[in-house]
């Protein structure tokens, strides 16, 4: 891990960018974090939209993470940001927006074609940064994932036994196959649903919040579109955090 920039945000919380194996990234850690009192972590999901355009939001959710004493981090997705371009993926996004914009159903085998590679490549990505950052003096367990595309935080509640509970956002599509993984999902969950998201499957996200297999999860269900999370959702979301981190 190297990092490129630092910076002390008006909240006293220290921002660093940073580059792992070529992936940039960012971590938020809380003015609290040190070798002798080492902060939970949280780790920030989020949409392959690059983390310039997302930088915002992520920072917002980081700057609350860090109010209740955790780090946050987060890393550039493959084939988004200033990563190289990805053929099959941008094809497999093509083929999405085509069918949206024709009003045609969005087949199982461009959800596949845009899903899955994109869950076998990162995970393994998000492992990594895992691994560098606890091993920086300041950062400790338990780790949290929070939000992004919901396949990638299914696979890594699966495999990654260093993350102990998950906050997860319906709202991406999900191919068929991850509902097999669903079914091995242990960890206490919150699922953030919008009731009215117009690019959400309402009873697909539904049937995937049942497959799960945690004795502790929750669906937190709102009115309204993708966009119209309201804030109280999000400080039940952190409440989750608080209860499982600490």
């Amino acid at each position: 891990m190297h990092f490129t920039s630092e910076q002390r945000l008006d909240d006293g919380v220290l921002e660093r960018e940073f580059t792992l194996g070529g992936i940039p990234g960012i971590l938020w850690t809380p003015v609290s974090a040190s070798s002798s009192v080492p902060a939970p972590l949280i780790l920030l999901g989020h949409p392959p939209l690059g983390l310039r355009g997302m930088y915002p939001r992520l920072a917002g959710r980081a700057r609350q993470a860090a109010a209740d004493g955790f780090a946050a981090a987060t890393i550039e997705l493959p084939g988004s940001g200033d990563r190289p371009r990805w053929a099959a993926v941008e094809q497999a996004r093509a083929d999405l927006r085509r069918a949206m914009e024709a009003g045609e159903p969005v087949s199982d085998e461009i959800v596949d074609a845009l899903v899955l590679p994109l869950v076998d490549k990162s995970v393994p990505e998000w492992q990594g940064a895992l691994d560098a950052l606890l091993s920086l003096p300041e950062i400790g367990g338990p780790v949290g994932y929070s939000g992004g595309l919901m396949s990638i935080g299914i696979r890594l509640a699966v495999v990654e036994p260093r993350i102990s509970a998950a906050v997860l956002f319906a709202g991406s599509l999900v191919p068929a196959a991850m509902f097999d993984e669903a079914r091995r999902v242990t960890i206490p969950l919150h699922v953030l649903l919008q009731w009215d998201d117009e690019g959400n499957d309402r009873q697909a996200a539904l049937d995937l919040f049942d497959a799960f297999r945690s004795k502790e999860k929750t669906l937190h269900a709102n009115m309204g579109g993708h966009r119209g999370v309201p804030q109280f959702a999000g400080d039940a979301a952190a409440h989750f955090f608080a209860r499982h981190l600490r």
